[in-house]
């Protein structure tokens, strides 16, 4: 078995991953500085809940065109530019703070500002992932990612309320965009391989092709819903722990970071751990368990004593890596190259914006109803949330995708290529069946259509003749003649070419393709 360590003997993905560890350390002791100067400034618990909210937010709002940009451009140049803005944008609100001028809403607009950067810069991270490790490493090195995540949640927060307590939320706020400039500084040093500017997706023809994806991926859809049905009720935690610590835990500052470390230990743990249990349980399994885990953390952040909720912490931090890894190496692994990045910017779009509209919801809740009875409330939605892996599980295939993209055959023989820019392009391809096969071939040509979908075409239908019973067309739409051209040399992967193959395969002859652009085209 693979150690879970294994990406890390690669220089580089070293490098970067300990630039994103210290990063994220530094966004830790941030929220805790500002979380805490919330606290102690007597604000409510949906204002404290909010800093979470101002901080993930962003990737709702700027996900898919950060995706979009990642898969794009220049990958390198992106990451760069975006640190150096969260940089700024946390050496501004430092200066403030330190001025004592620091208000809840400039505190907030800040952290929102911050979270841009972080958000712009998400998937292009994501995507450098694949080009750093070999396939079989993909898992291994999405968990690590996960620890860089919760390491930082080990150390960040116990750091940042020991600082906090120490020299208080602006001492803090520096050390954070100093991280930013650190990772800046690891990037620039860092030479990823050139990406080709050549035939480069534009703006909105790229963002309506991801968003084709999307909508033909049965797969990536069930990853994307089993994100939100877990994520909603187990943001209460994170949005009503400062105010339980502050409520009948009394522990200060320094006692809600020692809690939040219990959680990153745990995450720490639950990494060691991952390949033992994803192989004991299977990955659907794991999230219905982990569910459950993590429900009965959540539970007890408004009832118990600080000891007993440190040791259920540490259990839940192991329960969110393991959901939080299998989902997101499940995107990684079922993703095609082309959309890699637009793809993975939609699930950081629910990962993180699921957290921000829960973190609200939960806070409003917590203001009207007291934060116990809605953190239980949420542990139950947690329990409903594990037993729904029976009828919503992974479907089959998710990870296990040929994703290499053969050479086609097209078979087409032209005198002078038509403008890249003409369109829309009509594709006819004829088959011809014995009547026995008709059955078959119809629920093959399901799988055919999400291919056609998926990669290009706007719309597709599959039509027989009334004269002739064994005439079938396949009739689609590519918006353009370059679309088509990417559709059939750069998106269609080895699985697409198979469910295409098993169709044409119950043909009695080589099935014909004919291309069509409007007239005067």
């Amino acid at each position: 078995m693979e150690s879970p360590w294994a990406p890390l003997k690669n220089r580089w993905f070293l490098i970067l991953w300990l630039a994103q560890l210290g990063s994220n350390v530094g966004s830790w002791m941030q929220t805790v500085g500002a979380q805490w100067y919330l606290v102690e400034s007597g604000a409510s618990p949906v204002l404290v809940s909010l800093v979470q909210s101002a901080s993930l937010a962003p990737a709702l709002l700027l996900g898919l065109v950060a995706g979009v940009l990642a898969d794009a451009f220049n990958r390198r140049r992106l990451i760069l530019g975006s640190n150096l803005f969260a940089a700024g944008a946390g050496c501004l609100l430092t200066a403030i703070a330190a001025l004592g001028l620091l208000g809840p809403d400039s505190l907030l607009l800040y952290t929102f500002l911050i979270g841009c950067g972080v958000a712009l810069s998400s998937p292009a991270w994501q995507t450098v992932t694949p080009s750093l490790v070999p396939r079989d490493q993909i898992r291994s090195a999405s968990a690590l990612g996960s620890v860089a995540v919760n390491a930082a949640r080990a150390v960040g927060p116990a750091l940042g309320g020991v600082l906090v307590s120490a020299a208080g939320p602006a001492f803090v706020f520096g050390l954070n965009a100093l991280s930013f400039l650190g990772t800046a500084l690891a990037v620039f040093l860092w030479r990823s391989a050139p990406q080709s500017p050549e035939d480069r997706e534009q703006l909105g023809e790229a963002l309506a092709a991801g968003m084709r994806y999307i909508r033909a991926a049965p797969r990536i859809r069930r990853i994307l819903l089993r994100c939100i049905l877990f994520l909603v009720p187990a943001s209460a935690l994170y949005a009503l722990l400062p105010v339980a610590v502050n409520g009948h835990l009394g522990m200060g500052s320094s006692g809600y970071g020692l809690l939040l470390g219990a959680l990153g230990s745990g995450a720490i743990l639950g990494v060691a751990l991952l390949g033992r249990t994803r192989k004991l349980f299977g990955d659907t399994a794991l999230l219905g368990a982990s569910a459950a885990v993590f429900g009965a953390a959540v539970f007890s952040a408004g009832y118990l004593t600080p000891i007993p909720l440190a040791i259920l912490l540490i259990l839940a931090g192991m329960a969110w890596i393991n959901t939080l890894s299998t989902l997101n190496s499940a995107m990684q692994l079922t993703l095609p190259e082309w959309v890699r990045a637009r793809g993975l910017a939609v699930y950081l779009m629910v990962l993180t914006g699921t957290q921000a509209l829960g973190s609200v919801l939960w806070g409003s809740l917590a203001t009207a109803f007291g934060y116990a009875p809605v953190l239980a409330g949420a542990a139950v939605v947690l329990l409903l949330v594990g037993a729904s892996v029976v009828p919503l599980p992974l479907l089959p295939g998710t990870g296990n995708l040929d994703r290499s993209v053969p050479a086609p055959e097209l078979g087409l023989e032209i005198e002078s290529e038509p403008n890249p820019g003409a369109g829309p392009v009509t594709i006819q391809v004829a088959y011809e069946l014995a009547p026995e096969e008709a059955p078959e071939f119809v629920e093959a040509m399901r799988e055919v259509k999400l291919s056609r979908l998926r990669t290009g075409a706007t719309n597709w239908e599959l039509v027989h003749s009334v004269t002739d019973s064994s005439q079938f067309r396949e009739v689609y739409d590519v918006p353009t003649w370059r679309e088509y051209m990417r559709q059939e040399h750069q998106r269609l992967t080895g699985a697409d070419r198979s469910n295409i193959a098993r169709a044409a395969g119950l043909a009695r002859e080589e099935p014909r393709t004919r291309w069509f652009l409007p007239a005067g085209a």
